[in-house]
């Protein structure tokens, strides 16, 4: 861990603004390796807190991204000093548009029009973008080859990949090693907000901490379980974890 990163029940979350992720990554897909990045809540945390599985398949993760207000105010009090998270679904957007040609996209996630939109949404704002290939993320296994060939071959400098955790996390695991250069960044939920396809949660709520409550009102039979189970254990790994000092400690922290 360096001076630009704090840890939270042992996973190290980036301190950066929009701004100076944005100029980071548009530095660094200039470089003949792929960097990977992903877009952590306190889902994801508290997964790598307790699954040694999910642990590994965010092993070749480069950065974790501070995606929820909890962990900003987790990161404030180590004196990380921030006034917002970079949200999924905003980093997308400001970053895609913000970076036109010469620099390249590629979206892999979401349904055939989620995908679509997608592209259309971004192009109507900004025609000199250069998305150079998508493809949807219901895919079967035996095409995996086909869309990485795909990659491999348009050489993109950003790819976006929409497929939901754990799905997006074991494709990054998978392919990093079999991809030439680019960065690839797990939004998830940032395909169907930008593309208008789900609602994102007002900004009132987005400062309060909120967006998860938003999110369950809108599909409560799928989150509200993975909500009241993983909410539970990021807090009681806070206590617990903290009660020994050990909250704020990377690596492993459950021994």
């Amino acid at each position: 861990m360096d001076a630009s990163s704090f840890c939270v029940l042992g996973t190290p979350l980036q301190r950066c603004t929009y701004a100076s992720l944005i100029a980071d990554l548009q530095a660094r897909s200039r470089e003949a390796k792929p960097f990977a990045i992903d877009f952590t809540n306190t889902h994801i945390v508290t997964l790598r807190r307790h699954d040694a599985e999910f642990r590994e398949l965010t092993s070749r993760v480069d950065y974790f991204i501070p995606d929820g207000m909890p962990l900003i105010w987790c990161l404030n009090r180590q004196g990380a000093k921030l006034n917002d998270r970079v949200y999924g679904p905003t980093f997308m957007r400001e970053c895609v548009l913000g970076s036109p040609a010469p620099f390249t996209h590629y979206f892999l996630g979401g349904s055939q029009e989620c995908v679509s939109r997608l592209k259309d949404s971004f192009l109507s704002k900004n025609p000199t973008l250069q998305i150079i290939g998508a493809h949807k993320g219901y895919f079967q296994p035996e095409e995996e080859p086909e869309i990485l060939e795909e990659i491999n071959r348009l050489s993109p400098d950003f790819i976006w990949v929409g497929l939901g955790t754990p799905r997006q996390q074991a494709w990054i695991q998978k392919y990093k090693g079999r991809i030439p250069r680019g960065i690839l960044l797990a939004v998830g939920f940032a395909f169907d907000v930008n593309a208008g396809t789900k609602p994102d949660a007002p900004l009132w709520m987005q400062r309060w901490g909120l967006t998860w409550a938003h999110r369950l009102a809108s599909e409560p039979l799928r989150l509200g379980p993975r909500y009241l189970r993983h909410n539970f254990w990021f807090l009681f790994y806070l206590f617990w974890d903290g009660i020994r000092g050990r909250a704020w400690k990377c690596g492993d922290t459950r021994h």
